[in-house]
């Protein structure tokens, strides 16, 4: 069983494999923590981009010599092949780690995967350690990966109607927050930006345009290599996908009620999805909503 040491390493492993959070597509945000053989940090990484170094080679090397004997807690399995970078299981066992913790398995494993192939080595591996913690941050990266396209936020503003509207001041702040853990933002026009400008690694590619049909977007941003895109409402595009229950999450900002507002006047939920945040600005709800 994971020690309270060991549970809040994973935490810390689960926040810092935020930092990638629109840079690593198509890889996944990981991070990872080595504790020493006397169960201290001794290092910490995460993924910066596809290309670079993974969570743990970047934790071995901030941990140097402290890593032998000690153990890596990591929010993705190790992977087990080589591609543009030597396979990570492979990098624990040259360092001397003896034990594995793992939050979320890897489906993209081929053959025997990382946790497999540390175990054959002698190594002590306990998985889906805090999977559900790990999921806040994978969990588009596992959607992408299941529905074979990228994972879809649409952001809208709704009137005192209950009608969309432009977007409030608030909502525009949201954006500005949301855009940078997403690999591509696209306007209610139909314009694509890099969700952080420059962030990502080589085979990565920014659309010059969007079509105005879910098929062909799709395509398009699957093709630049993108596996979480934020696109903003008011949009036919928005609106089409909505309707083919293709978009994933939906974060709607509406005007405090009056006092005296029918209470009629609030927008509702599409059908398949449920609340998952509900917060308040100065003057606006702010609802967020997850795909069943």
């Amino acid at each position: 069983m994971p020690t309270s040491v060991e549970l809040a390493a994973m935490r810390r492993a689960i926040v810092i494999s935020a930092s990638g959070l629109g840079a690593t597509s198509p890889n996944p945000a990981v991070g990872c923590v080595i504790l020493d053989a006397a169960g201290r940090q001794a290092g910490e990484g995460f993924h910066l981009r596809k290309g670079d170094a993974h969570a743990e080679v970047n934790a071995l090397a901030a941990a140097g010599g402290r890593a032998a004997g000690g153990t890596a807690v990591v929010t993705l399995e190790p992977c087990n092949h080589e591609g543009l970078t030597p396979p990570c299981h492979q990098a624990l066992l040259d360092a001397g780690i003896t034990r594995v913790l793992i939050a979320v398995m890897d489906p993209t494993s081929r053959g025997a995967g990382g946790a497999a192939r540390l175990r054959q080595a002698g190594v002590d591996v306990h998985t889906h350690v805090l999977e559900e913690e790990a999921l806040l941050v994978l969990g588009p990266w596992l959607a992408a990966l299941s529905y074979r396209r990228p994972a879809l936020h649409l952001l809208m503003q709704a009137d005192a109607a209950g009608g969309v509207s432009p977007l409030s001041a608030e909502a525009l702040v949201e954006i500005e927050v949301e855009r940078h853990a997403h690999d591509l933002l696209i306007s209610p026009d139909g314009s694509v930006e890099e969700g952080r400008s420059g962030s990502h690694g080589r085979g990565f590619s920014v659309p010059a345009a969007m079509p105005n049909e879910p098929d062909g977007a799709l395509a398009v941003v699957a093709e630049a290599g993108a596996r979480s895109v934020l696109l903003v409402g008011p949009s036919d595009l928005g609106k089409r996908l909505l309707n083919r229950s293709l978009i994933d999450r939906l974060t709607l900002f509406m005007p405090v009620p009056g006092p005296s507002q029918p209470a009629t006047s609030s927008p509702s939920l599409p059908d398949g999805f449920v609340l998952s945040r509900i917060a308040r600005t100065s003057c606006q709800l702010v609802i967020r909503a997850e795909r069943r």
